[in-house]
């Protein structure tokens, strides 16, 4: 066989690839898992969404290819939640286009500004795709600092560093730890982004799973953000698709035609009947469902939250994503690789090790509560009981 790639000889497996691979085995021995480590919704969309794809399926013209930028009328709905929901005016012609799912857009916009050497902006804490995205590109990842309270701290950046940089990102709220951020905090970051000629871009798929009366905002709401700016949105977390693989991305029109030309040489666009569908859900879903939805991710959060002292580990109560971010028992220091698989190999219940998501994660794991209660609570039972066994 031919050497494989450079670019594939130091990236290391994605987390999740790996973590499902370990599962396997055990489930292969006829041991039950239960995954506390991936966020992926168990509830499902609404129905009136599945009635749509069910019907577009069903026409004899919808199958056929839906064209590189999608169809018309979904980056017109885009559009209108965007209006409807942060009050921000985006032409659906030059300041929207579709993805196959955000993650697939991270990739391809990296792919289109770095080269070789070239630098990105990357959280201490955050999706792990950045990171992976730049390295594949042959980029430098260089990680952001963070305060005590999860926000980037780009004056931490050295003036030469920032002078390279092409690309910051961005996620509030923020994967893995539930952090949020204000429109003051987006505006210092433009500020700084505009001063040096970088990229700014946020990716937000949990701005609609927010707790407590909370609500999360965009980036676009600023004065002039589309000028240097680009925002990722999902349908995975805010309408219950994540197996749909449907996004978008909004913003800086050049952004977007640079994002394009490589979507145009990697991919075809979407089936059209989830374009459709996805319309459907922007344009008739109310806030009234999504409100209910995240009562029922509230109300596992405040379960798991309040188990954490029985399992010898401790967190913030966070306001939004699907995930608490818990700092590991102290006999583990911060070796939050050796505690995960010994809670998968003993407990068989499946958590995120921290260090998966950046330099700041040692130490810290991060659990999901987008799985159905009655799993949850046997999670949660065989945690304690694992726990109190391991003393």
């Amino acid at each position: 066989m031919p050497k494989i790639a450079k670019r594939l000889e130091n990236l290391p497996t994605y987390v999740f690839a790996q973590i499902g691979a370990n599962i396997q085995e055990l489930q292969a021995k006829g041991i039950d898992v239960i995954r506390l480590d991936i966020g992926n919704p168990d509830l499902p969309p609404a129905s009136n969404v599945i009635d749509a794809l069910k019907h577009h399926a069903s026409l004899d013209n919808n199958h056929g290819y839906s064209g590189y930028r999608g169809i018309a009328s979904y980056r017109e709905a885009v559009a209108r939640y965007y209006q409807k929901r942060f009050g921000v005016t985006l032409n659906p012609d030059t300041e929207v286009l579709p993805l196959i799912g955000t993650k697939e857009g991270i990739v391809n916009l990296t792919m289109a500004y770095i080269d070789h050497g070239d630098i990105a902006l990357v959280p201490s804490l955050g999706y792990p795709s950045y990171a992976m995205a730049t390295q594949l590109a042959g980029g430098q990842v260089v990680y952001v600092p963070m305060d005590s309270d999860y926000m980037l701290d780009i004056s931490a950046i050295p003036r030469d560093t920032l002078q390279q940089a092409k690309i910051l990102w961005v996620s509030y709220p923020n994967n893995p730890t539930g952090a949020v951020a204000s429109l003051d905090f987006y505006r210092e970051l433009q500020a700084i982004c505009d001063t040096y000629d970088i990229l700014l871009v946020s990716d937000n798929p949990y701005v609609d799973v927010t707790f407590d009366n909370y609500s999360a905002c965009s980036l676009l709401e600023l004065p002039n953000a589309k000028e240097s700016a680009v925002e990722f949105f999902s349908f995975s977390k805010t309408f219950n698709m994540a197996g749909w693989r449907i996004g978008a991305v909004v913003g800086n029109p050049m952004a977007l035609r640079y994002l394009l030309k490589v979507k145009s040489n990697i991919d075809s666009g979407h089936f059209k009947a989830i374009y459709e569908s996805a319309s459907v859900a922007l344009d008739t879903i109310p806030q009234s469902w999504i409100d209910t939805r995240n009562k029922v991710y509230q109300q596992r959060r405040d379960k798991l939250f309040a188990s954490l002292s029985e399992i010898g580990m401790s967190a913030s109560l966070p306001n939004a994503t699907l995930y608490i971010w818990a700092r590991i028992p102290s006999e583990f220091g911060t070796d939050d690789v050796t505690f995960v698989e010994k809670v998968l190999q003993e407990a068989h219940v499946s958590l995120a090790p921290g260090s998966a998501y950046g330099p700041l994660g040692n130490g810290f794991v991060r659990i999901t509560v987008s799985i159905a209660d009655e799993q949850l609570d046997e999670a949660i039972n065989r945690l304690k009981n694992w726990y109190k066994n391991s003393l």
